[in-house]
């Protein structure tokens, strides 16, 4: 056991990072000198028909730091998210519930298509069969789905539970060359009316222009181009724009959605951008990278099991901690860690280069907390344990610890840490191999659970 646990942890520390880069961004201007984090909740939401878009404030020093957005989309049963692209790449979890979405890839072929034995339709200049459409997946607790910035996506709730996902969009990336402003261009409804009659419903005091931008693409184009670029009457050209639509940007199907739905299946070899996965399950625990019985375990998704994360620059962690257990005071070398908790609580502790303790504090369901690259962060679950999911910005986030079997510290010389710390070379010994394990410690109060 100990031998698989080296060998997962060496995978993880010891991968090369693939190439970064990543635009001209707040971070890289020294924006991230920061002198104190927060746990954030939301800052507004938008209620739609078919359910509830919640938005952190992105203007946050934490979060511009870290050149990315965070929302959450709770979509209720029969809930439509209406079709949209980004400006930046996008990762999503999903937290509960299952559906189906698509992403539609300019250029790709419609590979989804009715039965030929159904009769055609007349329409103007032609004819069609009743429907084709490019790929749709299953969509199940425990995704993470990988978007690129300008593909447009939908998502709908097919389930009888509620649908929640929580979203990333890295805005520093370099696939985005506007500014840090997190857009959503709509394919359709008017989600501007949403936003109105809501009036942002704004949590805790957050100020006002510091909303996610969103809007009807079709509404600034004239009726008659429409008309002339889908070869529809000015009327069908109109609806489009849907000016009168105050259904939001997540509306209700009164019927089953009509879709040409997929056998369920997993994907094979990734060949070309049309055929390339966008969706890896991360919920199973025996796919564990990680895994201490005492503890708790650690599961990862970078470019290497999920190779559409090499064009986004983001990777993806799930951790489970068991009562009273610390996962290894650490550090990402080449990545910002947004950690969102999905259940539990934990405290934890966030030092800077200065060795300023930036965050001390419980992080508790629901919060959101911006680490930056190389900061240090120890974790240590309450009395019910804790779980997070981590969205790392770089393809391959490498982790660093400074205690355990393979941390600095029991990677230096003996004598380096006596005379380091003036301390005797019996108490170098026990700094440096009273830890067997290598991520996840036990608590002294820390009991098995199974998870």
């Amino acid at each position: 056991m100990a031998r698989t646990f080296f060998s997962a942890l060496s995978l993880v520390l010891l991968i090369s990072s693939a190439s970064a880069y990543k635009g001209s961004t707040s971070w890289q201007k020294g924006e991230c000198d920061i002198s104190r984090i927060n746990a954030q909740e939301p800052s507004f939401r938008v209620e739609s028909e078919g359910g509830v878009s919640e938005f952190w404030d992105h203007n946050s020093e934490d979060f511009q730091c870290a050149g990315v957005s965070f929302h959450r989309h709770i979509i209720r049963t029969r809930g439509l998210m209406l079709p949209a692209y980004h400006n930046a790449p996008v990762l999503a979890y999903v937290l509960q519930g299952r559906g189906i979405f698509g992403v539609v890839i300019s250029g790709c072929p419609e590979t989804f298509e009715s039965p030929q034995q159904q009769p055609e339709k007349e329409v103007r200049g032609g004819k069609f069969t009743t429907d084709r459409h490019q790929q749709i997946e299953y969509l199940k607790q425990g995704d993470v789905i990988a978007i690129r910035a300008g593909d447009a996506h939908w998502t709908y709730n097919n389930g009888d539970e509620e649908l929640i996902i929580v979203v990333v969009q890295d805005n520093s990336n370099n696939a985005n060359q506007l500014d840090q402003n997190p857009r959503s261009f709509m394919l359709a409804g008017n989600p501007e009316i949403a936003q109105q009659q809501e009036q942002m419903k704004r949590f805790r005091g957050s100020r006002r222009g510091q909303q996610h931008e969103m809007g009807n693409i079709f509404r600034g184009l004239s009726n008659e181009i429409l008309a002339e670029a889908f070869d529809v009457d000015e009327e069908t050209a109109r609806k489009l724009k849907s000016e009168n639509d105050e259904r939001g940007p997540i509306v209700i199907v009164e019927k089953e959605l009509q879709v040409i739905k997929p056998p369920f299946r997993h994907n094979g070899l990734e060949e070309t951008v049309c055929s390339a996965k966008i969706r890896e399950n991360i919920n199973n625990p025996s796919r564990a990278d990680i895994y201490n019985p005492q503890a708790g375990r650690l599961s990862t998704v970078n470019s290497f099991t999920f190779p559409l994360l090499n064009y986004l620059r983001l990777s993806f962690a799930k951790a489970v901690l068991y009562r009273n257990a610390i996962m290894a005071p650490h550090w990402l070398t080449n990545a910002h860690s947004l950690m969102y908790i999905t259940k539990g609580e934990s405290r934890i502790q966030v030092v800077n280069q200065k060795g300023q303790a930036v965050f001390d504090g419980q992080v508790r369901a629901g919060q959101v907390l911006v680490v930056p690259q190389n900061f240090a962060v120890v974790k240590q679950a309450k009395e019910e344990g804790c779980e997070w999911v981590e969205f790392q910005t770089n393809a391959n986030a490498m982790i660093n610890t400074l205690s355990g079997r393979t941390s600095a510290i029991r990677g230096l010389p003996l004598d380096v840490v006596a005379n380091a710390y003036q301390i005797s070379r019996e108490e170098a010994e026990r700094i440096k191999y009273s830890r067997q394990e290598t991520l996840f410690f036990s608590g002294s109060k820390s009991s098995y659970a199974r998870h």
